[in-house]
């Protein structure tokens, strides 16, 4: 292909003063915002406040983590000031109004009977926190998009707790197979392909993936008669030698290990990575080790370098299928590793994931803030952000506030209550409950509640959360996909290494794409890492990228990368892109223990997260990580588990 430039790319628009706001969210809850947008007034109450349809730089957004940042540094005490008291006393304070935050203050109200004064503490300017929900308008439809977490799903069986939850939301998960319409993709032939970069195979080409390891909800390899593997042989751009290997590493029974018992091959595993055992036991080209690299970013944020080898026998990668390795997990399997045909078979995605959920909690804490009765009518509602907030209601949600300390009134003990400090438009302000949980992410905890036993601090400060970019493109029409028979690309050596049209659910008064000249949004998403370092090594360097990188870098590499991969279908993307929300969450999902990085997962001993979450005195600690485990269950149940240690 020739170079793109900027001209090409869409880059040359103007950027307008709502570009600008739309890239610092027009949060007001940090003392680092600039000063015009530090109003006496409350944002939220402007009928003009509605952060879903903000485009720009989402997630982690600016306002939302400078005072935690620079209450990490040690410098924060320097000039904050002194605390004004509100003179609030509630029954509860949650720290977090993500879906772990808002099910606390869901089991709390229900446990005092819908009598408790609840107040939830949210950094960032809209609620739901990893559930993020993008709104779009193009072609006059509106359309959504999840911004973090995806869908009611989970490798282990949801327990009864987090079941009985989704059903009180009146989510019918059975009828999920009524609103998916997968027939619309397969209809137009659509399969999912491979998109290699001239960067690091020397040419850009898009080719028929022939047995795709991430699957894809939109499309499968049935719908094209062509041989795939035949067709990847002849067209992939590797050398042959790869190409063979590759072939022979899905379909050669060989056992790498032989001599060994099923248990003893799997204890081996545990210990090697995947690229190990591709490189050392099967004699793989370097090429498809720089193929499979990032093929479990999605599961677990790291590519195959740091991935067990045993997690992708239980992922289903090849290699394992002449080793004769029994079904039963082996000793520190991760649990996305572990296969449940109940827990697959429980699975619904809303047009903007998660989201729902949260807004589903909101409506039962605070019913004026989200019209509507059902979980159906709740995907085209409006959110009212100004009723979040209300002296009048029980449970008020107050956002743009970020929790900068957490301390009892007295000794832990003995103490009556806990004192809250925040940040609220440039300015200090204390609160004071009876209770308190900390709904918020692990890392965050050790800076806000000092006197937490150091024990439990370092446990807290383990979680090293995954960085993500979850990265939201509308487009006026999906053409370009039809032509070149995609509706899914792998993409190992670009900047986002998954992109996909946006699942086809309808659900009540929101209709998906129908055709190819009908609007949709690509998903795009990259999950930065540094491959040859520790886990967690990797998350930090990640971490430090996505805070470093700004907007105008990531829109250029997504107009690039879509220029190249839909390019030969057609696609234009100064002209075919409508909007792009970049969810930025560098603090992303849950750490999930790792049997090569992590010894007490493989010898089964205690667990930093069974530490981190005991409670202390009148704090009882929330969120997945207290789980390290990435999925909205256990979100759901570490939530009641909090609730049920105050209220015991």
């Amino acid at each position: 292909m020739s170079e793109i430039n900027d001209h090409d790319l869409g880059m040359h628009r103007a950027i307008t003063r709502r570009d600008f706001l739309n890239g610092v969210a027009v949060a007001a809850g940090a003392t680092f915002l600039p000063t015009n947008l530090l109003a006496d007034t409350d944002p939220e109450k402007s009928p003009n406040y509605y952060p879903p349809a903000l485009s720009g730089l989402r997630g982690s957004h600016v306002g939302a983590f400078e005072a935690l940042h620079s209450l990490r540094d040690g410098n924060f005490w320097d000039t904050a000031g002194k605390p004004e008291d509100t003179g609030e006393d509630y029954d509860l304070i949650v720290v977090g109004g993500g879906i772990s935050g808002l099910s606390s203050a869901y089991y709390f109200q229900r446990a005092a009977g819908g009598k408790a004064k609840i107040l939830i503490l949210e950094n960032h300017d809209d609620f739901g926190g990893h559930a993020k929900r993008n709104e779009f308008t193009a072609g006059g439809r509106k359309m959504l998009g999840y911004g973090g977490t995806f869908s009611i799903e989970s490798p282990a069986p949801y327990s009864a707790v987090a079941k009985g939850m989704i059903a009180d939301l009146g989510i019918d998960v059975s009828s999920y197979s009524k609103d998916i319409h997968k027939e619309i993709y397969r209809s137009q032939g659509l399969t999912p392909q491979i998109f290699f970069d001239k960067e690091t195979f020397g040419t850009d080409k898009l080719v028929i993936d022939p047995h795709p390891l991430g699957g894809s909800e939109t499309g499968d390899l049935s719908v094209n008669t062509t041989d795939p593997w035949k067709s990847f042989l002849a067209e992939a751009p590797i050398p042959e030698k790869a190409r063979q290997d590759i072939f022979n590493l899905f379909h050669d029974k060989k056992d790498f290990l032989p001599g060994l018992t099923s248990t003893e091959k799997k204890t081996r595993l545990a210990r090697m990575s995947y690229a190990k055992f591709l490189t050392d036991l099967v004699g793989v080209s370097p090429e498809v080790i720089q193929l499979f690299q990032a093929e479990p970013n999605a599961f677990f944020g790291l590519g195959i370098d740091a991935v067990p080898a045993q997690d992708c026998w239980g992922l289903g990668y090849p290699g394992f299928q002449g080793m004769n390795l029994g079904p039963a997990p082996g000793p520190g399997q991760n649990r996305d590793a572990i296969r449940s045909q109940e827990a697959e078979s429980y699975f619904f995605h809303f047009p903007d994931g998660n989201a729902s959920i949260a807004r589903l909690i909101v409506r039962k804490l605070i019913p004026d803030a989200i019209p509507g009765s059902s979980a159906t009518d709740v995907v085209t509602a409006r959110a009212n952000y100004a009723k979040l907030d209300d002296a009048g209601s029980n449970v008020r949600i107050r956002l743009n506030s970020p929790v900068v300390r957490v301390k009892h009134q007295g000794e832990a003990a003995t103490a009556k209550g806990v004192e809250v400090v925040y940040v609220r438009q440039g300015k200090l302000r204390t609160v004071r409950t009876k209770s308190c949980v900390l709904a918020c992410w692990h890392v965050v905890i050790p800076y806000i509640c000092e006197e937490l036993p150091e024990k439990q601090k370092d446990a807290l400060s383990s979680a090293a959360k995954v960085p993500l970019l979850y990265t939201n493109v509308a487009i006026t029409n999906w053409t370009s996909f039809k032509k070149l028979g995609m509706n899914y690309a792998y993409s190992p050596g670009c900047y986002h290494t998954n992109m996909t049209l946006d699942l086809a659910v309808s659900i009540g008064d929101y209709q998906c794409s129908q055709k190819p000249e009908d609007p949709v949004v690509i998903h795009m998403s990259k999950t930065p890492n540094k491959p040859g370092l520790p886990a967690r090594d990797q998350h930090r360097i990640g971490r430090v990228q996505l805070y470093s990188t700004q907007f105008e870098t990531m829109e250029r590499n997504v107009r690039d990368q879509l220029a190249r991969t839909l390019g030969p279908g057609g696609f234009d993307p100064a002209r075919d892109i409508a909007a792009i929300t970049v969810n930025r969450w560098p603090h992303g999902y849950a750490y999930e223990y790792n049997s090569l990085q992590d010894k007490f997962w493989l010898e089964g001993t205690e667990t930093p997260c069974e530490v981190a979450r005991k409670p202390y005195g009148r704090i009882a600690i929330a969120n997945a990580d207290a789980a390290a485990y990435a999925y909205t269950d256990a979100a759901i149940d570490q939530a009641y588990r909090a609730v049920q240690e105050l209220v015991k």
